[in-house]
């Protein structure tokens, strides 16, 4: 009998080691390295075996123009949002990877996604649950599908074995780290076992041209949890985010080879599943009974998709000696410049204040465009003075106080008529392009920060 042969792993990157050390020269973490079965005897045959005449096809080495390429069309769901992030689609062939908290919603996108496409045989293979309670999460959606076949199975083999007799058209697995393959004495959900049951999910999705979704544990950094060349090796990452205690779930695409990565897709969490939001400008914007200062609407983008988003601040007199600077969804360093700017070309005091900034809704943004908002709503609290309702911003704020340009701002404009704003500041060097936008909004031009809080606070 053949001697098992064994490597050593880091369990935090996945960088592999021929001995054991105390920390992990890759990502500098202690006492992650562990000892893993890696191979037994036969372990090179594949699990994985396509027709004859699939393998006995010799691949050459064909010139780029004599390459024929066929466009296929992609798989378009019944799910918009999902359709947006995707770019379009579901690419067939493609291996795709969903990542999310425990209890966020992976577990049931995905369910509500097998059940909708009723037009294909999908196959749901669950290692973390039984038939019946899946079956109780689709009684509870109120939804059901005679080509939606489920099977609760976590060995590689076996799994292969009822694809080859069903033939899906779509491959769902929950999740990626409960699977085991027979040829690698590892548990399941170790670096080698993940690494190769994905290995032999990916052969298979492009050696029969179907679509596979895997679901993914994260650690708790948020990142996808097992080797990093898991990601390397999935043609599209998703990240599934949003807290457990709120309704709102945003969907992200940090990798994809076949569309863009800026796209976002928002869902409500609702007793019968997850529910497309198309409008999320409406929800990302509070409704009130009365004016509050603090508060300023910005016109930002996530890939196509305007949005307009409220930014709330709190700024207060310090107590402790050192000010706070606290941010929810925004940068904390763009915060800190920008409350430098206001102080050296505005000539506000807020070196003796605690300045807290929440984006609403639970979002991140990274858009420079919502600059003169942040500023606006920081100057708002400070002097109590509440911001009109009918207004909105966007524009960057530069470090000499300057209003500049941003791209896209037709979107923007439209996307803050559509709300029924009635007014929106810009930066003047965006006139060219605003000009081309007529509606029922005003659109005001600023090339300085003072010259809007003026306008605003007098």
């Amino acid at each position: 009998m053949a001697k098992a042969k064994t490597a050593f792993f880091c369990q935090n990157c996945g960088t592999q080691y021929t001995k054991w050390q105390g920390k992990c020269s890759a990502c500098n973490e202690w006492n992650s390295i562990v000892e893993e079965v890696i191979s037994k005897e036969d372990s090179n045959q594949p699990t994985w075996q396509t027709s004859p005449s699939t393998n006995d096809r010799a691949s050459q080495p064909q010139p780029l123009q004599h390459i024929a390429f066929k466009d296929e069309r992609r798989i378009v769901t019944g799910d918009n949002e999902l359709n947006r992030v995707l770019g379009g689609g579901i690419v067939p062939g493609s291996l795709i990877l969903i990542g999310g908290e425990p209890g966020i919603g992976k577990s049931t996108l995905m369910l509500q996604l097998a059940v909708n496409l009723k037009t294909l045989k999908v196959l749901y293979v669950s290692g973390e649950e039984s038939e019946q309670q899946i079956k109780m999460r689709a009684e509870r959606m109120q939804m059901t599908s005679e080509n939606c076949y489920v099977l609760t199975e976590t060995s590689t083999q076996n799994i292969f074995k009822q694809i080859a007799s069903l033939k899906p058209d779509l491959v769902i697995v929950d999740s990626i780290q409960t699977l085991h393959s027979q040829h690698i004495e590892a548990t399941a959900g170790s670096i080698s076992q993940v690494k190769n049951c994905a290995s032999e999910l990916m052969k298979y999705a492009k050696q029969t041209n179907t679509p596979v979704f895997l679901i993914g544990h994260i650690t708790k950094d948020g990142a996808i949890a097992g080797p990093k060349i898991l990601e390397h090796m999935v043609d599209t990452v998703l990240q599934f985010e949003g807290d457990r205690h709120l309704a709102y779930r945003i969907l992200r695409t940090t990798k994809n080879r076949f569309g863009s990565t800026a796209e976002l897709g928002i869902y409500e969490m609702l007793g019968q599943g997850l529910r497309e939001v198309s409008n999320p400008s409406e929800i990302l914007i509070s409704q009130k009974d009365h004016d509050l200062s603090g508060i300023a609407i910005g016109a930002t983008l996530e890939g196509n998709r305007p949005l307009l988003i409220e930014i709330q601040s709190l700024v207060s007199i310090a107590n402790y000696g050192t000010p706070q600077r606290s941010s929810t969804g925004f940068d904390a360093k763009r915060l800190n410049m920008l409350l430098a700017v206001l102080e050296k070309r505005g000539g506000f005091r807020l070196g003796t204040q605690d300045v807290f900034l929440n984006i609403a809704g639970g979002l991140k943004v990274e858009d420079p465009a919502i600059d003169l908002a942040v500023c606006v709503s920081i100057i708002s609290s400070m002097n109590e003075i509440p911001v009109p309702d009918h207004l909105c911003f966007a524009a960057e704020v530069g470090l000499g106080g300057e209003i500049r340009a941003v791209n896209r701002v037709e979107n923007r404009i439209s996307e803050a008529e559509k709300m029924g704003f009635k007014e929106i500041f810009i930066s003047k060097f965006n006139a060219k392009a605003a000009a081309q936008k007529e509606g029922n909004i005003t659109i005001r031009y600023f090339s300085k920060l003072d010259q809007v809080l003026a306008a605003l606070m007098g």
